[in-house]
């Protein structure tokens, strides 16, 4: 058995996905591009961990840990950590050292560790506390609502909550978008098309740089690990 990844959309606007996995005889997989920050829980050789994690601009290799079973939360995109720059995050992240199978600690305090049937419990805890935060023009930026600001202002706005610029989250989000088109079994000129690429060689270096898989390796389930979760609906992109 390889990664067995399961996902689920959330109800909780600050929530993009609340996802398990579950990692058998693999020791690295194939990381995907994603605009989304999160927190991610792990047990292994029972031990708890537990991690903030960056939004990633491409494609790479991370580790397994041998035998863990995960529990993360994706944060929509638009939402920060009062206490750290949005910025500080892309392709990084941090460790939270001291978790429990109980607790964990953030931002200075103490938190029940979640499950993934509890986790929108946590975000709206950390919402109310005042350690997750979000900018309400991003929302309206990604509705297709500029609002009265101007486009330099909304682009600073989005980068300073985000990490990342527009029309970096868009190139993300249709690369995704395109893998589990693929994946589900569409033809290169059907994502292209849907997806509205130019042209199917520009479909191929999206989905080098951002999923690091080629559009056969995504129909056949072929390249070996990847997080990501073939079975998920495609959603739109903004």
């Amino acid at each position: 058995m390889g990664l067995r990844f399961l996902n689920r959309a959330s109800d909780l606007a600050w929530v993009d996905t609340v996802w398990t996995c579950t990692a058998g005889r693999v020791t690295e997989m194939t990381s995907v591009a994603t605009p989304c920050w999160g927190l991610v829980f792990w047990e292994q050789d029972g031990a708890t961990h537990a991690a903030v994690t960056g939004p990633e601009t491409r494609t790479g290799t991370a580790p397994v840990p041998a035998g863990a079973v995960f529990t993360g939360i994706e944060f929509a995109v638009g939402t920060s950590l009062r206490a750290l720059p949005a910025t500080a995050l892309v392709d990084s992240g941090a460790v939270l050292p001291g978790a429990t199978s109980r607790r964990f600690r953030l931002a200075g305090t103490h938190w029940e560790t979640p499950g993934a049937d509890d986790a929108e419990a946590l975000v709206a805890r950390l919402v109310a506390d005042g350690v997750v935060v979000r900018d309400p023009l991003v929302a309206e930026l990604r509705h297709g609502r500029p609002g009265t600001v101007s486009p330099r202002t909304a682009e600073r706005r989005f980068r300073a909550a985000t990490g990342l610029t527009q029309g970096a989250v868009r190139q993300i989000e249709r690369a995704r978008s395109a893998a589990l088109l693929l994946g589900a079994g569409a033809t290169t000129a059907e994502a292209v098309d849907r997806l509205d690429y130019f042209d199917e060689p520009h479909l191929a270096r999206a989905l080098q740089r951002y999923v690091g898989r080629t559009a056969r390796q995504l129909r056949d389930g072929a390249g070996g690990a990847i997080a990501l979760d073939t079975s998920r609906p495609v959603a739109a992109t903004h």
